[in-house]
């Protein structure tokens, strides 16, 4: 691990001003963070410790939705009883997607911004364009069972490893910030996650130390909540596909994919055809889909796991 100077804010406002500082990073749960950092795959020159600036609660809005703080823990947020009656997708990707003591550690934001965990990224002796860009993509060619089949590029084929924000996706979840100059936007979740194009080490919409203070979920929508993952072992694995969905009784529903490219994966134009059948849904979601020969076996297991997610909620 490189050197690294270190402050802890007390405010929201602290820390994005303490961002304007060459080289800074926010360390919040740093569930994820202080392991690139051990391997020099992230070597921040300054970290602004968040974990005491609150934005730990979760709290209603205005328009019968709920304000999920940016620092609320995994745990507590899967177990908090509204999200559990009103957003109960939430809570099951939640609970699928790590361990409790991974739980207990890891925030909100931090979940939403974890990096892949494609296994050339990880390898510092392989050429990965998203950990060093130009470089070359070593998955392309290599063991890529775990990588992306739509959405990719041809500099990168990593996939986005969240649980929950493949829930969030599928909950139309808006993102809200505050940037060093002391502004603050919103980011409809649809819009925060970058494809890779040419340029995959720019994962986000985020500007350079821009901070995420809140996760606003809008009103309850009702219908069947699913979390389905399928993966290489039970316990705790990334997934292969993860399907997350919302089901209503006219036949609709909305449905975003994990484990298949390198966002979370959701076509609203796609989910006018949930009623006409799992393929025909599934043929349009995967629209120009391009696997390689060692991954292809995703496309007919996301179509077989929607058509079971649709035909068990819907008996």
């Amino acid at each position: 691990m490189k050197p690294f100077t270190y402050e802890r804010a007390e405010t929201p406002a602290q820390a994005a001003a303490a961002a304007s500082k060459p080289g800074a990073k926010f360390l919040a749960g740093g569930t994820n963070l202080l392991d690139l950092m051990k391997l020099q795959i992230e070597t921040p020159t300054h970290l602004i410790d968040i974990g005491r600036i609150g934005l730990d609660k979760i709290e209603p809005t205005s328009d019968g939705g709920l304000r999920i703080g940016a620092l609320v823990r995994n745990t507590d947020l899967a177990a908090d009883a509204r999200v559990r009656a009103d957003y109960a997708i939430l809570s099951r990707a939640l609970l699928a997607g790590a361990s409790g003591q991974l739980r207990n550690k890891a925030t909100t934001s931090g979940n939403l911004l974890q990096r892949t965990r494609c296994p050339y990224f990880y390898d510092t002796n392989q050429p990965c364009n998203k950990r060093s860009p130009g470089s070359g993509c070593s998955a392309i060619a290599g063991f890529s069972c775990q990588l992306a089949v739509i959405g990719s590029s041809d500099v990168c084929i990593a996939t986005h490893p969240s649980d929950m924000a493949v829930a969030m996706m599928a909950l139309d979840a808006v993102i809200e910030t505050v940037k060093p100059d002391g502004k603050t936007r919103q980011i409809p979740i649809s819009e925060f996650y970058r494809l890779p194009g040419k340029t995959p080490h720019l994962e986000t919409t985020l500007e350079i130390n821009e901070l995420i203070t809140s996760v606003l979920l809008p009103a309850p929508v009702g219908g069947i909540h699913v979390y389905h993952k399928v993966r290489d072992r039970a316990s705790y694995a990334f997934a292969l596909v993860s399907v997350g969905a919302i089901l209503f009784k006219d036949g609709s529903g909305k449905i975003a994919l994990g484990g298949v490219a390198p966002t979370p994966w959701r076509n609203a134009s796609a989910e006018k055809l949930i009623q006409s059948g799992a393929k025909e849904f599934t043929n349009k979601l995967l629209e120009g889909a391009r696997p390689t020969q060692e991954n292809a076996f995703k496309l007919p297991l996301v179509q077989r796991t929607i058509e079971g997610v649709l035909t068990e909620n819907r008996s």
